[in-house]
């Protein structure tokens, strides 16, 4: 049994500037071409060690062709994808001259291509082409696609995460293998069906180990055990692609029954309508939750800096809680990451123990606020190379180029060249820091950090600080997307369904 697999994967933001261009792929999580995917994934939390941890359960050949990951970006350069699709897709044409029974595609599912909405639907249609309709193709995505139509008629089963933060990847990768090869043993037979809700899902709402969406997983898995039913996936959507398919969706994959397949999505997609105020939940402001977590009195008191999340293709050079935290003098403050490559390399010219006057931040964009000039002490330096333990990344490294741990009274700031947003305490331990001993703890993310950064105890606050990506949907400069809930008056009874 021969299976191929790879995969282009982006959440791309509309909103953010410029291009994604090959490199930015060559310099995220980068490339893996051949055997590189083995060395680089095996035993990993990824989709693609999934396959390969399927691949040793059930025997099968995994034949990696190419796997390309760039951090969250811009509008992905037409040329650029071109290249890395057509890549694949010659791989793909070489091997099946030998034989080609099945294909394991790890995708993100939030892809926008210069002049192609949707990245994920055409790279899957795409594959599609080459292969014919007979052989099964199997995807893995994120929980924040965007899906639509041209997916589910071009593969024959989605799978997406189950988590938030993401710690089920492999898992989900298992399960992916698991069913292609019942697929091509001729046991079952993946059809699917989407359903496509247009809400605006709050990151606070989506930390599925927590309500009030854990409620809306306990169905998805009840599901999942009905007879017939093969695989069911919500997905929340990624609202910063200024798109007609953004938004939250349902996809259930059924054995061989097309009809039972929508109407089990149709039954979760109304089961989530009807509940549609529970998922949306207006973020504090920065002196909002300070307040809120000074008077719970646990600490550290955790602000998640969602706006200016890099994961999500945010700059990580906002200053509004830099500059909160410094006028407010708080002590034992850290804000990770700051991305600001000028300030790191003169911290490293001046050298630990050097005090030096700088400007932190603000300088990719007016939205992100202005620099904040500060007095700072540099207390470690790095070249930002570290292991992350996880458990979303556990066993991968990272690279976040020359970093400092800076600090300006009782304010640490960890200044990183590379956008990374802080998944668990790996890079700041590195550093010297330890978590534990601090009163307050800013993070450029949304929710994934609290993977690592959960465990200190204390309260966490979702902030919608100034920045580019802005959790006041409102205020975006939409153009392209359709009606959406709450923003929008939209139509219970027909105007949420798509399929």
């Amino acid at each position: 049994m021969r299976i191929v697999t790879g995969g282009v994967l982006h959440e791309t933001s509309t909103f953010a500037s410029g291009q994604t261009v090959v490199r930015d792929f060559e310099t995220g999580i980068g490339f893996a071409r051949g055997r590189e995917l083995f060395e680089k994934f095996r035993g990993a939390n990824f989709c693609v060690g999934g396959f390969i941890d399927g691949a040793d359960k059930h025997g099968f050949q995994l034949i990696p062709l190419l796997w390309a990951f760039a951090f969250p970006s811009a509008v992905i350069e037409r040329a650029s994808y071109d290249t890395l699709k057509n890549e694949f897709l010659d791989g793909l044409r070489r091997e099946l001259a030998n034989g080609v029974d099945g294909v394991l595609l790890d995708l993100h599912g939030a892809m926008v291509v210069e002049g192609i909405d949707d990245g994920d639907g055409d790279f899957m249609a795409s594959v599609r082409e080459v292969v014919g309709p007979n052989i099964p193709i199997i995807v893995t995505t994120d929980l924040h696609a965007n899906h639509a139509l041209l997916r589910v008629a071009s593969a024959n089963a989605i799978i997406g995460y189950d988590t938030y933060p993401h710690i089920d990847m492999a898992e989900r990768g298992r399960e992916a293998a698991d069913l292609i090869v019942r697929a091509i043993r001729g046991e079952v037979r993946p059809t699917s069906a989407l359903r496509q809700l247009p809400l605006f899902w709050s990151a606070a709402c989506q930390v599925t180990a927590h309500p009030p969406i854990d409620e809306a997983f306990r169905l998805i898995h009840e599901v999942e055990r009905r007879p017939g039913i093969l695989s069911a996936t919500l997905s929340t959507g990624f609202p910063w692609a200024d798109i007609p398919q953004m938004g939250a969706s349902v996809i259930v994959v059924a054995d061989g029954d097309r009809s039972l397949a929508q109407h089990t999505a149709d039954e979760i997609g109304d089961w989530i309508w009807s509940r549609r105020e529970q998922w949306f939940k207006q973020p504090l402001s920065v002196r909002e939750a300070i307040i809120l977590g000074q008077q719970d009195g646990r600490f550290p008191v955790m602000l998640a800096d969602m706006s200016d999340n890099t994961g999500g293709g945010a700059a990580g050079d906002s200053t509004e809680v830099l500059r909160t935290f410094v006028e407010l003098d708080l002590p034992n403050a850290l804000v990770l990451y700051m991305v600001d490559p000028d300030v790191s390399t003169q911290a490293h010219a001046a050298g630990v123990g050097a005090r030096m006057r700088v400007e932190v931040g603000g300088k990719s964009d007016p939205v992100q606020g202005p620099p904040v000039p500060l007095e700072v002490e540099v207390v470690a330096l790095s070249d930002g190379c570290f292991r992350y333990d996880g458990p979303m990344y556990a066993g991968v490294n990272g690279e976040l180029g020359a970093s400092a741990w800076l600090r300006h009274r009782g304010v640490n700031i960890v200044v990183v060249s590379v956008r990374m947003q802080p998944l668990d305490q790996a890079f700041a331990r590195s550093l010297g820091i330890d978590c534990s001993k601090m009163k307050y703890i800013s993070a450029k993310s949304a929710v994934h950090f609290r993977s690592g950064f959960e465990q200190l105890g204390g309260p966490i606050y979702n902030i919608d600080a100034r920045a580019i990506h802005s959790h006041n949907f409102a205020a975006l400069r939409y153009r392209r997307r359709r009606p959406m809930w709450p923003l929008d008056l939209v139509s219970a009874a027909a105007d949420h369904r798509s399929a």
